[in-house]
């Protein structure tokens, strides 16, 4: 299965507590109903063996397959305006894609 895992941090004016309730009310909702979305997460990093930390978040999108996501959901003018409004909510953010092995 095809995946997009995001690694970031939240912009300097955005708290823990907001980036939540926006993920709550409209991230999550929104990735879920894309048809190219089997499943979204969201984890937020509390510790590190090394006690560095360089992303805060990492969400994981479980996408039926690259292709369908790239080429109908993220062209799409719904997940584009989601992109617009979520990038001034975070900072310093790595995307990237993969396949699950097990």
């Amino acid at each position: 299965m095809a995946k997009q895992i995001l690694l970031y941090n939240l912009a300097a004016n955005v708290t823990d507590d907001e980036y939540k309730d926006y993920v709550t009310s409209e991230k999550g909702p929104l990735l879920d109903s894309l048809q190219s979305v089997k499943k979204f997460e969201l984890v937020k990093i509390t510790g590190s063996l090394t006690g560095e930390i360089p992303y805060k978040y990492v969400g994981i999108t479980h996408l039926t397959s690259l292709d369908d996501f790239m080429q109908k959901d993220a062209p799409s003018q719904k997940f584009q305006d989601f992109l617009a409004k979520w990038t001034t909510k975070v900072s310093d953010f790595l995307i990237l894609f993969g396949e699950e092995i097990y």
